[in-house]
């Protein structure tokens, strides 16, 4: 069973003000003089609309390009990269030290960084998109660099 995706933090924000809003809107209604209710409620119902369709276009939008990216890669990556000798050169030397570590990632997530990094994805592209650590992430871009030149 895959675990739930973590919220972004642009989605976790845009929820946090709108829970927000919401409190501010039920301190305003309850202050507000009997008489004014009526009014002061329909404009907080259309706040609240309002925020829920910013909310959701947020949302919609992030998820949208996560998609697209996920696209794009799919796109780019073909059978072409996965031969017999895709891991010719791989660091496994200098990169077993690093293994010993406590949150050391899995060896299949370096194969990867690994072809992505002998297919021209630098260092800061494979930390950010594999989750890798700085210092391996350079060692395994360096190391395809140079035996690719």
């Amino acid at each position: 069973m895959r675990p739930l995706p973590h919220p972004q933090t642009g989605e976790g924000a845009v929820v946090l003000g709108v829970l927000l809003l919401t409190v501010l809107e039920m301190t305003v209604l309850a202050t507000a003089p009997r008489a004014d209710r009526p009014i002061i409620a329909g404009a907080l119902v259309g706040a609240a609309t309002a925020a829920f369709v910013v909310v959701a276009a947020v949302i919609h939008s992030h998820r949208r390009a996560r998609r697209q990216a996920r696209r794009q890669l799919a796109e780019t990556v073909d059978g072409s990269w996965f031969t017999t000798r895709a891991l010719d050169g791989f660091p496994m030397d200098a990169v077993r030290p690093l293994l010993l570590t406590p949150d050391a990632p899995g060896l299949n997530r370096l194969y990867t960084a690994w072809i992505f990094a002998t297919h021209g994805h630098d260092a800061t592209w494979l930390e950010h998109n594999l989750d890798l650590p700085a210092d391996l992430a350079h060692l395994l871009a360096d190391t395809a660099h140079r035996e690719r030149t």
